[in-house]
């Protein structure tokens, strides 16, 4: 079967999104890294209008929102992450009348929009730090500059290290020393300053007036430090971050922060959100993010970063739904962002990249919650790991002499059509190169062919926008003919009561031969086969979409290798 098969039956126009709970629990929301996705003036970087232009393929693609990387007034040290002005669009990008009439374009598909807010730092070329490297002492305090350490000060004021490599600390002439977590372009606030957190109130404000849906909170973990700022005592600090407690990320403090932020975003209506770019040590903390009167999403990172193995896969899966579900929230699920290398190549690349990544993709889309989707992944996008480093503008590659920072390979620009570069991504060229060989990767490549990724995923998001067991964490847990039924029936055979007990909502794991997860939602079953070789097993039911051609007499199937199934009964 080739998987555009069944999409068309089963699919409607309604969503899962459960009545009592809001949009953003089964959302799936496209990621869309501005300077990367479409340019509309031949400058070679995307921008504002670029994104407006390229909305209809996202409606088509059948995601529910957009969420746009920073498009602000920023020297551009980190990719935008760099604030200057938070109420202004950078020339680069466009104006503000162009963000106005994104969203409204967006709107008007259908599509929310999300956009990204920096508050763990601004750009060096911000009013307050300027002021603050000009002596201003109101204004240094909003920052933190502290005395240095050892004779004359000359030694930073703890041992805390960059994110992007080298020392967290800067000396400025006066001898002072700041503290910036990333670039030194990068300082960070204070947030115990009582004017940090009215000017964020305000800045949430501006673009909540201008209609956007929501905010995906840059470093949601960072904004407090530890009071004293003590030491760590290690080194590599950038490896601890998500697995072990640090004085500079997920104090508690940070917490009253996004209370007051949930508060604003209620007062507004209209299904606004807070989603949190959150790394915590445990899924238990990360789910603190997500308490009722905090954000309502946070990013899992640890699915993410999970390898291609079915154990590692179900201990996430178990440890995230167990962890947000007792604080009565959704999990997210993501496989690739902006930050990290794409999928395809993490799992290996070339033709077994790809089909674990479109498996992985199957498996993702399947979990109940909302689910992530970065721009590319819908086309299958290899990393480009062999980019010149005369290109190269990751400020992680730039301090570490090349030893960190491959960001830059996530963030080539999109291929849309044609033989060769741009590939329809601008007039003339791309901001980084893109590799000769993408032509057949373009959207306008793939459209219409049933084997291909984008196909499959068209077929994924509307069939899970069609079936009663998809999507939202509540779906197809309330009464109706068959809603809860087990595959059983459809193959004669009961289901193992060991191999785990039904989560809330609705999904329940199945026992499967090794290496295969097999898992069940009301009227729906998921399986994965992580093997290198063909699995067979009883059938779950009626398969309706595959990552890969499968055989099956309707009662037992034959599973592709690095593979993965839906079915219905």
């Amino acid at each position: 079967m080739t998987h555009d098969s069944t999409a068309v039956q089963l699919a409607s126009s309604s969503s899962n999104a459960t009545a009592s709970g809001g949009w953003w629990r089964d959302a799936v929301i496209y990621q869309v890294y501005v300077r990367s996705f479409a340019d509309s003036d031949g400058d070679g970087i995307g921008d504002l209008r670029g994104v407006r232009s390229r909305l209809p393929h996202l409606a088509r693609l059948g995601v529910d929102a957009v969420w746009l990387t920073p498009f602000y007034v920023s020297p551009q040290a980190d990719g935008g992450y760099d604030v200057a002005d938070y109420r202004a669009v950078d020339p680069l990008f466009g104006d503000l009348s162009d963000a106005d009439e994104l969203v409204r374009a967006a709107h008007a598909l259908g599509l929310r929009v999300i956009v990204d807010v920096v508050p763990n730092h601004t750009s060096e070329q911000h009013p307050w730090f300027r002021a603050a490297l000009a002596g201003d002492r109101g204004a240094r305090e909003r920052y933190h500059f502290r005395p240095g350490r050892g004779p004359d000060g000359a030694e930073p004021p703890n041992d805390w290290e960059s994110i992007f490599g080298g020392p967290a600390w800067t000396r400025v002439p006066d001898g002072a020393w700041y503290l910036h977590l990333f670039a030194p372009e990068q300082p960070d606030l204070d947030w115990d300053h009582p004017e940090v957190a009215a000017e964020f109130a305000s800045v949430l404000r501006f673009w909540l007036d201008l209609g956007i849906d929501g905010f995906r909170v840059d470093v949601a973990h960072g904004m407090v430090k530890a009071p004293g700022l003590p030491d760590i005592g290690r080194g590599a600090q950038a490896t601890l971050i998500g697995t072990e407690p640090l004085p500079f990320f997920d104090q508690d403090g940070v917490h009253e922060i996004h209370r007051s932020w949930r508060r604003l975003l209620d007062s507004y209506g209209g299904g606004r959100i807070g989603v949190a770019e959150a790394w915590a040590p445990t899924s238990e903390r990360l789910a603190l993010y997500v308490r009722p009167d905090e954000l309502h999403q946070a990013f899992n990172f640890r699915f993410l970063n999970c390898p291609w193995d079915p154990v590692a896969m179900r201990t996430v899966i178990d440890e995230s739904l167990a962890a947000t579900t007792s604080v009565g929230a959704p999990t997210t699920w993501v496989l690739s962002n902006h930050d990290v290398v794409r999928h395809v190549t993490r799992y290996g690349g070339g033709a077994r990249g790809l089909a674990r990544a479109r498996a992985a993709a199957l498996l993702m889309l399947a979990l109940p919650g909302s689910a992530y989707v970065y721009q590319g992944e819908e086309l299958g996008l290899p990393e480009v790991v062999d980019l010149p480093d005369r290109v190269r503008q990751d400020p992680a590659f730039l301090r570490t002499a090349g030893q960190d920072g491959l960001r830059d390979g996530c963030r080539v620009p999109l291929p849309w059509s044609g033989a060769e570069p741009p590939y329809g991504f601008g007039p003339t060229g791309s901001w980084l190169p893109q590799p000769a060989g993408w032509a057949g990767l373009s959207v306008a490549a793939q459209t219409g062919d049933p084997h291909s990724t984008l196909e499959l995923y068209r077929a994924a998001l509307e069939l899970r926008r069609a079936m009663p067991g998809l999507g939202a964490p509540e779906a197809g847990t309330g009464a109706g003919t068959g809603a809860g039924a087990e595959p059983g029936a459809a193959v004669g055979t009961e289901p193992d009561a060991s191999a785990g007990a039904p989560y809330a909502c609705g999904m329940r794991w199945q026992s499967a031969p090794e290496g295969v997860l097999l898992f069940t939602r009301p009227g729906f079953a998921c399986t994965l086969n992580s093997r290198s070789e063909p699995v067979e097993l009883p059938a779950p039911g009626r398969p309706v979409l595959s990552s890969a051609p499968v055989e099956t007499d309707g009662r037992t199937v034959r599973l592709p290798p690095d593979s993965c199934t839906w079915w219905s009964w």
